[in-house]
């Protein structure tokens, strides 16, 4: 692997500088924007009612006005297989429309830096373990989620594509699976790891003698806490720039079966576990090669289970905070 293309002279985005978070409400902008403002950044946000970034004329005007020094893109549609296979259409042109229009928008308005936030779904569904950059394209995607890494795919063109004719300081990363607070426990649009608190939560309270999961439990994955991704992110918008994007993961996974087991364990559930082998597994394995984010001086701090039952936690104070709002 080539040295990393660290900035010699200094801190290519030093604070007090001006970062527009697209997605601030999001599960990883949330985190991206509260990392961010403890760093001494000037943290610029608008709302989806306030600003559709699916409409290039208005994202590119907001942008010029607002001339940030640079903007994390975190803006995205997501969810697990049920939606992702459920709603292709969608899952493509929302995440194309936000990309076009947000990095075109950004070089219009002079943005000096863009991090443009992926997924490890990008990668073929049978990479080689654990995954390296230069996997991108080297095979078939995962059919549960192609549409999804498609759109994802282009905006990684996209932004090399903007450095190699524009010479703009834009990069990307592409991040594992991600949970922690803000995330989405909707039953019918979440991914796995919050789909299992919420299932095992409600088992456990209403005395379940089992819970049934998807699949075999076999496939493995990895699974990174989201403030350490954000840590990750201001890492690299104030030192990496190069069009390789850049792997953000924990370096080690587990299977589906032994995530079960500690969120059963986190949520209090002591019933069964069992899997309904006629639904699909997805991606055997996907585990992230993060040698090249290492070597930028970076690590994740959160362990699994102790970020799990932060998780937990901030899920349930959330719950109740919505029960009683709605009294």
């Amino acid at each position: 692997m080539t040295e990393l293309p660290i900035d010699r002279q200094g801190d290519l985005l030093p604070p007090p500088a001006r970062i527009f978070v697209a997605g601030h409400r999001g599960l990883v902008g949330s985190a991206v924007r509260r990392r961010l403002a403890a760093s001494g950044y000037e943290v610029l946000v608008r709302t989806r009612a306030e600003l559709d970034l699916r409409d290039a004329g208005a994202t590119a005007a907001h942008l010029r006005e607002q001339r940030p020094d640079a903007v994390v893109l975190a803006a995205a549609k997501v969810g697990g297989i049920l939606a992702n296979s459920t709603y292709p259409v969608q899952f493509l042109e929302d995440n194309l429309r936000i990309q076009l229009s947000v990095v075109a928008g950004a070089h219009q308005a002079g943005v000096r830096r863009l991090l443009l936030l992926g997924s490890s779904c990008i990668y073929p569904r049978l990479s080689p373990q654990p995954i390296t950059e230069d996997a991108l394209l080297t095979g078939p995607l995962e059919p549960t989620n192609e549409a999804y890494a498609i759109a994802k795919i282009a905006g990684i063109v996209q932004v090399q594509s903007y450095r190699r004719q524009y010479g703009a300081s834009f990069v990307s990363a592409m991040p594992t699976n991600l949970y922690g607070p803000g995330d989405n426990f909707d039953p019918d649009g979440s991914h796995v790891l919050p789909a299992l608190v919420r299932r095992f939560h409600q088992a456990a309270r209403d005395g379940l003698p089992e819970v049934r999961l998807w699949g075999t439990g076999r496939p493995r994955r990895e699974f990174l806490h989201v403030d350490d991704l954000a840590a990750a992110c201001e890492l690299l918008l104030r030192r990496y720039d190069d069009d390789t994007p850049v792997n953000v993961g924990c370096g080690t996974d587990l299977t589906i079966s032994e995530l079960a087991g500690i969120v059963a364990e986190v949520t209090g559930f002591t019933g069964a576990i069992g899997y309904d082998t006629s639904k699909p597994d997805g991606t055997p394995r996907k585990l992230l090669d993060i040698s090249r984010l290492a070597g930028l001086g970076w690590k994740p701090q959160i362990g699994l289970r102790e970020g799990i039952a932060g998780t937990y936690a901030w899920w349930l104070e959330n719950e109740a905070a919505a029960r009683g709002a709605g009294r």
